[in-house]
């Protein structure tokens, strides 16, 4: 115990010196990537055909590789998003996996999941409707909070759980489930938590586990996918169990700056619930973790299984409504921090003119 006091310590600590999330730009630190762009020649078209249904294209975000415009359509005047892809510019692998994507967002149609409305092709490019998404991450829209309690991070949890749930009823791993993914609907008071960016997911057999390559984001790869063994979905549940951790205290149950160690941590499931900030919270709270960080997967609690927790399906009582000052505190150094290091990693890619992951979804959008 008093190992993982010293840990949580020092990741505040480490925290501290950081720049202001404000400082940093929202467009460059969800940056999508795919094939470096015309920018000027996109920003003159429209395309044909998605002129045809939709009008007023204003220029919501523009990057070192691609262009997303806001649009109406004409018929219902809704809004959406829609990102432009440079197909000329696309490698057969690219094309491949845009294609995948593709496929895998048309599946999906969930209130807790940005949708993708229409696939548009034309000459040399192609179109992507998706759902206007204008309220951010969720974990900046938690620290902006006057009150925040353990019954409104299992109101969180229960709505990415939902989104998991579905996907993995379609048999799709989504494989990079972490805060810059979990957006929300709207500005509203309440909005919905929406899952978003598919880059990453596979398609999957049921319960099928094998070996499907190494992907994902550190702090939220599951042991079995370090150890290199077959895996399946019960990877999802791992990072669901490390974004609820964050969510109740502010900072993960791994970390180190050491990128090896954090990996041993990782696959030896060593994390605890350190005084005085785990004093407050829950034993429902702490047995759910606990089921979601199982280091075997065939034993780890599935997301159908995790929807029918007493702390998730009935917070109302069982959850804590105090709030939560120093976990707000903790969670606004640790979104500095990501975002730092999402700047830096965005420079990288753009100096090296390196595509990457490659993803059809649209920038996070912040109005």
């Amino acid at each position: 115990m008093g190992s993982r006091l010293l840990f949580a310590t020092s990741f505040r600590a480490a925290c501290l010196p950081l720049i202001s999330p404000r400082v940093l730009c929202p467009c460059a630190l969800s940056l999508p990537t795919v094939a470096v762009l015309s920018v000027r020649g996109l920003e003159a078209s429209s395309g044909g055909r998605l002129s045809a249904v939709c009008t007023r294209f204003d220029l919501l975000s523009r990057g070192a590789f691609s262009v997303v415009r806001r649009c109406v359509k004409k018929s219902s005047s809704q809004e959406y998003a829609a990102k432009i892809i440079n197909t000329k510019k696309l490698s057969a692998r690219d094309h491949q996996k845009l294609e995948r994507e593709a496929r895998i967002c048309r599946l999906l149609k969930h209130p807790n999941i940005v949708r993708l409305h229409d696939s548009i092709s034309e000459e040399g490019f192609h179109y992507l409707v998706f759902d206007l998404v204008t309220g951010g991450e969720l974990f900046e829209d938690i620290v902006a909070r006057e009150y925040y309690s353990e019954a409104d991070a299992s109101h969180c949890i229960h709505q990415i759980l939902e989104s998991v749930n579905h996907i993995h009823q379609h048999d799709i791993v989504h494989r990079d489930l972490k805060p810059e993914n979990l957006l929300l609907a709207s500005k509203c008071k309440g909005a919905a938590v929406k899952l978003a960016d598919f880059g990453l997911a596979i398609e999957v057999q049921g319960e099928q586990q094998a070996w499907f390559g190494f992907a994902g984001t550190p702090g939220y790869l599951s042991p079995e996918v370090l150890r290199k063994d077959p895996y399946g979905k019960p990877v999802d549940i791992w990072a669901c169990g490390v974004i609820l951790y964050i969510l109740l205290v502010g900072y993960p149950p791994f970390w180190d700056e050491d990128q090896h160690k954090l990996y041993q941590q990782i696959k030896a499931g060593a994390y605890d619930f350190p005084s005085p900030e785990w004093d407050t919270v829950t034993p429902e709270a702490k047995n759910l973790i606990n089921q979601m960080l199982t280091i075997n997967p065939a034993k780890r609690i599935t997301a159908d299984q995790a929807l029918k927790h007493p702390w998730v399906c009935q917070r109302s009582t069982v959850a804590s409504m105090m709030h939560r000052q120093e976990t707000v505190e903790c969670l606004r150094k640790f979104n500095a921090r990501r975002k730092l290091k999402g700047a830096i990693l965005t420079t990288m890619l753009v100096s090296r003119n390196f595509s990457g992951k490659l993803s059809l979804f649209p920038f996070l959008l912040s109005f």
